[in-house]
C-alpha cells in the first residue's frame, strides 16, 4: 500500500519541530506537502523534505491530492482552516489550543461529524515520559486516594519574544495560559475528569509585555481530587514537575520530557535513546524516609501519528477525540473569567 500523503499547514516551530519529523518517521505515512508564506521557512522545509512541494497558501495545498493535512499555524487561524479541510472531505489534524474559544471548536466538531470526517487534535502530551509516569503511579494504587495534583510548566523567559504569541489582540488567543494550559489543563482532565470549580490568578508581569506570562489555576474536579496547575515565565529555580499527594504516600517528579529537545537535535522515534530521561529525574514514592525512585517511563510521540494512520485505513480509532479538547477549552475559559472576576466559578 502506498504511503498515505499528509499536508502540512505552517512550518514554524509546530511544523518543523513536531508535525513533519513525526510524520515522516512514521511506517505508512509521508510529508507530501508543506505551507509556508516565508522564503526562508520554504527553502528550510524544502531542503528537509526534498520530495514535499512547498507551496505558499493553503489554496494551493488543498488543491493537491492528499490524505490528510495537519494545521499548525497561528491559533486564530486554527478554526478557519480545519474547516476548509472539513469541507473538502479531507481528515485534520489540529495543533493545540484546538481553537480560540470553545464556541470555534464546537464548530468544527460538528462540521466534522456532520460531514463524516476524521478530526484529531494534537495533544502531544499526553504521551510525555513524566506524564505516563504519572499515570502508571497512579494505576499502582500505592498513592492511595488522590487528595491534590499539581503540575507546574515552569520557564525562564523574562523579556517578550517577538512572534505572534506576545500580540495583545485577543483575537490571536496568544499569552503563556493558552499556549501551556491547553497542556496543563488536558492532562488534568485526562486523570481526574470533570471540573465542578476553577479558581485562576492569570497576570501579565514583563515589562512591555502585551499577554499573560504567570498563571496559576486550581480545579475542582467531580471525582472530589483538588488540581493545582502552574505555567510561568518567572521560574528562576528548578521545582517539581509534577506532585501527587494521596492518603498513603506522596509522589513528586522533577525535570521535563525529552522528546521536544531531542526532535531539535536531530533525534527520530526508534533512534537510541529516544525518549528516554536521565536517570537522575526519576520520581520519588513513598513517605518520609520510606521511598522508592520510580523509573521514568518512555516518552512515545510516535504514537500519535502511528494511530493516526490506523484510523485513517480503518483499523484503529483517532489518537485524541476532539471533544475532549473542546472540553479543556471551556476549562480555560472560565479560568480566564475567574482571573477576571477574581472569583471562584461555578460549572
Amino acid at each position: 500500500m502506498a504511503d498515505l500523503r499528509a499536508g502540512i499547514l505552517g512550518y514554524g516551530i509546530g511544523g518543523r519541530v513536531f508535525h513533519a519529523p513525526l510524520i515522516d518517521s512514521t511506517s505508512g505515512l509521508a510529508v507530501a506537502a508543506i505551507v509556508t508564506g516565508n522564503p526562508e521557512r520554504a527553502a528550510q522545509a524544502q531542503s528537509d523534505y526534498p520530495a514535499a512541494a512547498v507551496v505558499p497558501d493553503a489554496d494551493a495545498l488543498f488543491a493537491l491530492d492528499l490524505d490528510f493535512v495537519v494545521v499548525t499555524t497561528p491559533n486564530r487561524t486554527h478554526a478557519e482552516l480545519a474547516l476548509k479541510a472539513i469541507e473538502r472531505g479531507v481528515p485534520v489534524v489540529v495543533d493545540k489550543p484546538f481553537a480560540r474559544t470553545a464556541a470555534e471548536a464546537s464548530s468544527v466538531l460538528e462540521a466534522a461529524t456532520k460531514a463524516g470526517v476524521g478530526l484529531t487534535v494534537f495533544q502531544n502530551r499526553r504521551l510525555d515520559s513524566d506524564f505516563l509516569t504519572v499515570r502508571k503511579v497512579i494505576d499502582s494504587g500505592k498513592l492511595g486516594e488522590i487528595v491534590r495534583f499539581e503540575s507546574r510548566y515552569d520557564r525562564w523567559v523574562p523579556t517578550p519574544r517577538d512572534n505572534w504569541r506576545q500580540l495583545g489582540d485577543p483575537a490571536e488567543a496568544g499569552g503563556l495560559f493558552y499556549d501551556l494550559g491547553a497542556h496543563i489543563v488536558d492532562q488534568a482532565l485526562q486523570l481526574f475528569g470533570p471540573v465542578t470549580q476553577v479558581y485562576a490568578e492569570i497576570d501579565i508581569r514583563r515589562d512591555g509585555g502585551a499577554v499573560d506570562d504567570d498563571a496559576f489555576v486550581a480545579l475542582h474536579h467531580a471525582s472530589g481530587v483538588r488540581s493545582h496547575l502552574w505555567a510561568t515565565a518567572w521560574a528562576g529555580t528548578l521545582n517539581p514537575r509534577f506532585r501527587l499527594m494521596g492518603k498513603q504516600a506522596t509522589f513528586t517528579k522533577f525535570g521535563l520530557d525529552v522528546q521536544e529537545p531531542q526532535i531539535k537535535d536531530g533525534l527520530r522515534p526508534g533512534d537510541d535513546g529516544w525518549g528516554v530521561e536521565p536517570e537522575s529525574d526519576a520520581g520519588v514514592l513513598g513517605v518520609g524516609a520510606e521511598v522508592e525512585r520510580v523509573p521514568t517511563e518512555t516518552g512515545r510521540y510516535e504514537d500519535f501519528y502511528a494511530q493516526v494512520r490506523d484510523a485513517l485505513t480503518g483499523t484503529g480509532e483517532f489518537p485524541v477525540d476532539p471533544a475532549s479538547a473542546l472540553e479543556a477549552l471551556r476549562v480555560i475559559e472560565v479560568a480566564q473569567l475567574s482571573a477576571r472576576e477574581g472569583r471562584v466559578v461555578t460549572l
